[in-house]
């Protein structure tokens, strides 16, 4: 028996959450450090002739809010030798920390305070990664919608110069931020283009991907197809230096991987860092969006960075046209009813620029403090074993913000403090339970254990079931295996490794 098919027509009701233009907006300028800030005000004051710059004279840091937080190589020159060292440390560094890209960034500060995880870097003034990297677009022919892609690209680059955000994620930014509707295969033809830009390995997805970029604008030769080789198909084995079976695979002689080890060494794994190098040093400038003071008392209070933002305001010559032609809506003619529409759409343009860099401020601000509140202790004090365990749902509960509008402002965002100036994101750390239930930072294990890792007696290593024992000495008492796998997070190796 045949089956009848019988259409029908149904009306549900779905919510969907569309954000306002005016909240587009404050997302855009909540995700942006304060250098970029600047930019944007520059540029929205050129553009919009109803924003104008207050008479009044800013300072260039305000006090925003000050209230204390609450208790709760041979041949080689030198530089060169120190260029080539660097070099072959970030690479070591780099494949260290294959496989940990979830976790949290780098840190750097200026100071080492028995930092367990961070590295420092040298402040200095220049011409900013981004800025250099946009000269490079205007060297090419582009239309409007591909240069906002491959801008959009350059902006969401991480500090190494690699692209960690998946094509999707770009898309879906590109529509909600850009108002751009443009496919995934079209994202990633522009990628294609920046990954052409210098240095070599720019915009790279993988640090694999990073490598290969390089060698492929090495000249033609044998050792270029073996370093192509050794990334391409042994890349589990280089990453944990394994090149006895490199050597196998690949028949090689002893000299010639020495050869092809030689190269690999000159290939840059952050390519983002070198954008921002003179004469082998990294002095790219990062600029504070907090500045946070402990006085003797152990009293913290904080101010947000206006750096060279002035005051704006609303021009008042717009104003009055507004309220001229409101008043004359009987007697206006067809060109001043434009010139109205004109007035009143570029002074609610700048009404809403200014409501945005207030509520940034705002958002910034209670976000610093409840920082501030649950890690007093290390801003009075400065060690870093007393960070306490805390994630961005801890500071969305204290302030009452989506845990996407802390993660906003926790990324790429720097406070200066009295002991250095670090990334926000250096203030989260997770927490490790104890079989108790005890809540421990795994910052304070980590440095404990490096502690106990460096000071041990070389001859006779500690294994990780006598690191398990020490740490529970310290009051830390942890599994061996989360001994071994903090060890390893490190970029530490096994006992029998560390054996001098």
């Amino acid at each position: 028996m045949a089956q009848k098919l019988i259409q029908t027509q149904t009306q549900k009701q779905v919510q969907v959450q569309r954000l306002s233009q005016q909240q587009m907006l404050q997302v855009r300028l909540l995700e942006m450090p304060l250098t970029e800030l600047e930019q944007s005000v520059v540029a929205e004051l050129d553009d919009n002739p109803a924003l104008e710059t207050d008479t009044h004279e800013a300072n260039e840091v305000e006090n925003y809010d000050s209230t204390g937080a609450n208790d709760d190589q041979g041949d080689e020159d030198f530089d060169q030798q120190t260029e080539r060292e660097e070099r072959e440390q970030a690479l070591d560094a780099a494949l260290e920390n294959i496989g940990r890209d979830d976790e949290m960034p780098e840190t750097f500060s200026r100071e080492n305070h028995h930092n367990a995880e961070y590295e420092e870097i040298v402040y200095g003034d220049t011409t900013s990664f981004y800025d250099k990297l946009k000269e490079q677009v205007g060297e090419i022919d582009l239309n409007d919608e591909e240069e906002q892609v491959l801008l959009y690209l350059i902006g969401s680059l991480d500090s190494d110069g690699l692209l960690r955000k998946d094509l999707d994620t770009i898309a879906d930014e590109l529509a909600i931020y850009q108002n751009l509707d443009v496919e995934t295969p079209e994202i990633e033809r522009m990628l294609g283009v920046l990954q052409t830009f210098d240095p070599a390995g720019i915009g790279a997805r993988s640090l694999k991907e990073c490598l290969l970029i390089q060698i492929a604008r090495k000249p033609e030769s044998w050792v270029k197809e073996m370093m192509r080789r050794v990334i391409d198909e042994c890349f589990d084995a280089f990453t944990k230096k394994h090149w006895d079976t490199i050597q196998t695979q690949l028949q090689l002689t002893d000299e010639q991987v020495q050869d092809v080890q030689a190269e690999i060494r000159k290939l840059n794994p952050k390519p983002g860092a070198s954008m921002g190098e003179t004469q082998g040093r990294n002095l790219q400038q990062i600029t504070p969006d907090f500045i946070v003071d402990t006085d003797d008392d152990g009293k913290v209070s904080f101010y947000l960075s206006r750096g060279n933002i002035p005051q704006l305001m609303v021009s008042p010559s717009f104003a009055d046209m507004v309220d001229h032609y409101r008043n004359n809506k009987a007697n206006m003619t067809k060109g001043e009813k434009e010139a109205l529409l004109y007035a009143k759409e570029k002074v609610e343009k700048a009404q809403g620029y200014i409501e945005a860099i207030k509520q940034r401020r705002h958002t910034l601000s209670v976000t610093m403090q409840a920082i501030i509140d649950i890690q007093r202790k290390f801003f009075v004090e400065g060690d870093e074993a007393d960070l306490r365990p805390m994630i961005l749902k801890d500071i969305a509960d204290r302030t009452g913000l989506d845990i996407s509008t802390i993660s906003r402002v926790s990324n790429i965002k720097y406070a200066q403090t009295k002991w250095g100036t670090f990334p926000l994101r250096f203030f989260f750390t997770d927490a490790y339970t104890t079989g108790d239930g005890e809540e421990l930072s795994t910052r304070k294990i980590k440095i404990a254990l490096k502690e106990l890792i460096d000071n041990e007696d070389k001859k006779k290593p500690l294994s990780d079931d006598l690191l398990k024992e020490e740490l529970a000495k310290k009051g830390l008492p942890i599994a061996r295996r989360t001994v071994a796998k903090y060890r390893e997070q490190l970029g530490l190796p096994v006992a029998r490794l560390r054996k001098g």
